[in-house]
């Protein structure tokens, strides 16, 4: 490997990090926000569920497995709740 070759590497190495790095702190919410199950619109949630992995991903508005990130006190204001739907034994 070559000069240039271990430069691009290295580059390309430090791009993943960050990025990897960001997407760890997705779901951390700002001191003034709650997350809020069920009043994601489609493509408009915050963070992956058993279903997906990234933020913007969620496929139909409102579903209660999506969360999104609102200001605290207003969840079940806007008709969410404050807690992640409850899986049966199979996982769903």
């Amino acid at each position: 490997m070559n000069k240039r070759q271990a430069l691009v590497a290295a580059a390309l190495a430090g791009v993943c990090a960050a990025n990897a790095s960001a997407s760890g702190q997705m779901d951390l919410p700002k001191g003034d926000q709650e997350k809020c199950y069920g009043v994601a619109k489609a493509g408009q949630n915050d963070c992956g569920t058993g279903l997906h992995g990234c933020a913007g991903q969620a496929a139909v508005d409102n579903d209660p497995a999506e969360w999104t990130f609102v200001a605290k006190g207003t969840c079940e204001k806007a008709g969410g709740k404050a807690t992640p739907p409850k899986q049966d034994k199979q996982g769903k």
